[in-house]
């Protein structure tokens, strides 16, 4: 009998990133991290005189914070706890935007916190991912959670049959960023999903739904 399959990002899904990330940049490298909004790119700035860190060097800092800090990522609450009750009845498997460098990384980041589900790293957007292990799995139905609108979007366009899921786990940011248009729902608490995860998964695809 065919079950039911989840594909659950992991930053700001399963685990902390930003804060870590923040408090990573203060002590080690001067920097000042907004955690307003997900722009990245304009949240970071040298503390010493205020002005933006390079773009290029942002993403040096995310590399070096996978390669050497995944420790101090610590799960969001109730997040580890609720995915297991579900994988009793769906497979749970792990899609991550990293490199491929940190893919190890990360398969071990989650062993150690009891994690034992398949990691799957990507570049870009997530719908194509998606559609694969969806043709791979052959579930019954699926649902996709993460915390970028983009990647809802792409899904949406890749994979319309899989119910999509936003959650912003992250308590300090999640106020400021708006429910991601192309998701079925918006909610930032494993344990207040639960009850629509599974109400998704023991129906039909999305495309599917009255």
């Amino acid at each position: 009998m065919k079950r039911p399959l989840i594909i659950t990002d992991c930053d700001e899904v399963l685990l902390h990133m930003v804060v870590p990330f923040r408090d990573w940049l203060d002590e080690a490298h001067d920097v000042h991290f907004s955690l307003t909004g997900h722009d990245f790119v304009n949240a970071l700035r040298h503390k010493a005189c205020g002005t933006v860190v390079e773009r290029g060097r942002v993403w040096e800092l995310l590399i070096e914070f996978f390669d050497t800090q995944m420790d101090r990522q610590q799960p969001i609450a109730g997040a580890l706890e609720t995915v297991a009750r579900l994988s009793e009845i769906a497979d749970i498997v792990v899609l991550t935007n990293i490199t491929e460098r940190a893919h190890e990384g990360r398969i071990e980041q989650l062993r150690k916190l009891g994690v034992e589900y398949p990691v799957y790293w990507n570049q870009g957007g997530k719908g194509k991912p998606v559609a694969e292990m969806v043709a791979r799995y052959d579930p019954s139905v699926a649902l996709f959670v993460d915390d970028l609108p983009q990647h809802h979007e792409s899904v949406r366009e890749h994979a319309p049959g899989v119910w999509r899921l936003h959650m912003v786990g992250e308590p300090s940011m999640a106020a400021d960023i708006p429910p991601a248009p192309h998701a079925h729902a918006r909610i930032d608490s494993w344990e207040a999903a639960e009850g629509w995860i599974r109400e998704r998964l023991s129906g039909v695809p999305a495309d599917e739904a009255a």
